[in-house]
């Protein structure tokens, strides 16, 4: 039996009673599928560390997380607390020092889930995320903070080697999928970085004859995810508008609980991150309401990742059967709380 070492980070907000739902299911379907263990570690930061010691984290916590074969997260941040700027600072740090600089987001309607979009045609789609750099690279500063004539530069670097994983990536998924790619774009104005994504698209089409291949402007693309979702299959963005592309994403297919995220380092150097899209919602935290799917498919990912591949399509055929069956959390429509939602789906794996 192969034990795979697990690092929960249940984070803010809601992330602690989604995580804890996504232990209690994993621990069903660990039993239900046999032959894996899942070694759960947890560590307790964020907001509440931030009040006892403060930092949201200790100073050695990448080197806690680096022997883990996984890392679990919740969600970060509580804004009425504390500034988002360092409640998100670990997470950053996370992606970028163990290079998870690919970011994987899948959106699709689920039977059951009430579509809040006119269109009656299935969403299936999948947002490749550079995650490494790009708009969430720390360059820049704020200058004369206070004064009338304060400023502040942030720059965003972009890479050839950055744009070309990314794409490359990308291409290697469209092959498994429906064979065409986007590119989100933003040449048109900002005519150094993005003709860079632009030039180096161009560079790599002719090795993937296979795959359709088109590009959009960011904002086309949001408009077209609204207009006509079910025409994208894997689209391509850089941080900052992967990052926006999925929250829109996730509510055009029911709602940002739904969708689960895998920040990958595809050479396995490092641990690799998994999480659900939405928030901490702190608006909701503690009244036993969140949605936890989009936690359980992010562990299916995970749970894909590590190898266990029969228990990943187990847990990801589960929860589809329970929603398209009724069952769901208030905010897509059903009447059931997080717990009840919990433990419908692990009997269920059973």
């Amino acid at each position: 039996m192969k034990t795979h070492r697990i690092a929960l980070y249940p984070g803010d907000g809601i992330g602690p009673e989604v995580t804890d739902a996504a232990v209690e299911t994993l621990t069903a379907l660990e039993r239900a599928v046999g032959g894996f263990h899942l070694e759960f570690t947890r560590f307790d930061w964020g907001v509440a560390h931030y009040d006892r010691h403060g930092d949201v984290v200790p100073a050695d916590f990448l080197a806690q997380l680096r022997p883990f074969n996984a890392i679990l997260l919740g969600a970060v941040g509580w804004p009425a607390k504390l500034p988002d700027h360092i409640t998100l600072r670990p997470l950053i740090e996370i992606r970028q020092t163990f290079d998870l600089w690919a970011c994987v987001r899948p959106a699709q309607t689920f039977a059951g889930v009430p579509n809040p979009l006119r269109s009656e045609q299935r969403i299936d789609l999948v947002v490749v995320r550079e995650n490494s750099e790009g708009e969430y690279v720390d360059v820049g500063g704020r200058f004369r903070i206070g004064e009338p004539e304060e400023f502040a530069v942030q720059s965003a670097l972009h890479t050839r080697r950055g744009i070309e994983r990314a794409l490359r990536f990308g291409f290697d998924l469209a092959r498994q999928r429906r064979r065409k790619l986007t590119l989100a774009t933003k040449s048109n104005a900002q005519r150094h970085a993005f003709v860079l994504w632009d030039n180096v698209l161009e560079q790599l089409t002719p090795e993937f004859p296979d795959i359709a291949v088109d590009k959009q402007h960011i904002d086309a693309i949001a408009m077209n995810f609204v207009r006509r979702p079910e025409t994208f299959d894997v689209v391509v963005a850089s941080n900052l508008f992967g990052d926006i592309l999925t929250d829109l994403s996730g509510a055009i297919t029911g709602g940002l609980g739904l969708n689960p995220s895998a920040n990958l380092d595809p050479s396995r150097k490092n641990p690799s991150l998994f999480e659900p899209v939405h928030g901490s919602a702190p608006d909701i935290a503690g009244r036993g309401i969140a949605n936890p799917v989009g936690t359980f498919l992010a562990a299916a990912m995970m749970l894909e990742w590590l190898g266990e591949k029969r228990a990943a399509l187990r847990l990801n055929e589960t929860v589809k059967r329970t929603l398209a069956a009724g069952a769901g959390t208030p905010d897509i429509g059903g009447r059931l709380n997080t717990a009840e939602l919990t433990a419908r789906i692990a009997s269920a794996l059973k």
